[in-house]
């Protein structure tokens, strides 16, 4: 097996939140700022304001997360309030709007003390590159995070015109490593939008597996390893080198 030159890693579910699907982390700022709605009415809530984000140009390119956090919340209580699951008054609403957007920003801030320590490893013998799914913005993002310095280039789905699960953006990816497939490592926590693809382009990969948005089994023996916490990630990138 040749050695890695190169790491791809995702963003969302995957620096942030240490494999949480970012619906779980939202719920639970729901239930932390008291908004008294069921998981079922929040996933619907969720659902569309993801597709409202994904489809208008709502997210500013200089947006950092919290404002992204923040413009998230307007759709999603726009719709629970549609429904008539919630009926706040403005003020009510607000508050729980800026709430859980504390929350969620500053559950980030958390993880990213482990995720930069392990970039800090990583960075030093390989070169690393972001794919993500985003609005546009992901650059103020890493720039606000300081996460930015770490990637010699970052392919954003808004940016590039493709988004995962289509094999194209790791193609791009790779592309951007400057290095062949066999010689790539991506790192992922969604199964279908970062292993599959990954693997279908030649890389290796290593599924950052958590609490995702669903309990669907998967085929654990795609990936070339299987890890449930980020921090696990430079002692099997060491192993897959030594293989």
């Amino acid at each position: 097996m040749s050695k890695l030159s190169s790491i791809i890693f995702d963003y969302g579910g995957t620096l942030d939140t240490d494999a949480r699907h970012w619906a779980h982390v939202l719920y639970e700022g729901y239930r932390h700022a008291g908004i008294p709605v069921s998981e079922a009415q929040f996933r619907e809530a969720y659902v569309y304001g993801e597709r409202a984000l994904a489809k208008s140009p709502i997210v500013a390119a200089d947006d950092v997360f919290h404002t992204v956090l923040l413009k998230k919340m307007v759709q999603e209580t726009d719709c629970l309030i549609a429904q008539g699951y919630w009926t706040p008054d403005a003020a009510t609403r607000q508050r729980a709007v800026e709430a859980v957007a504390d929350y969620c920003n500053n559950y980030v801030l958390r993880n990213l003390t482990v995720s930069r320590r392990v970039l800090d490893r990583l960075v030093e013998n390989h070169r690393l590159v972001l794919v993500s799914n985003f609005y546009g913005n992901i650059a103020a993002i890493l720039r606000d995070f300081r996460l930015d310095h770490y990637f010699s280039a970052v392919i954003e789905s808004a940016v590039v015109g493709v988004r995962k699960p289509d094999p194209a953006i790791y193609r791009l990816g790779v592309e951007a490593t400057g290095f062949p497939a066999q010689e790539v490592l991506v790192v992922g926590d969604s199964y279908g939008k970062d292993i599959v693809p990954a693997k279908s382009v030649g890389c290796r990969a290593v599924w950052l597996k958590g609490e995702g948005w669903t309990a669907e089994e998967q085929d654990e023996s795609l990936p070339d390893a299987v890890i449930y916490h980020l921090a696990d990630l430079p002692q099997v990138v060491d192993r897959l080198e030594a293989e």
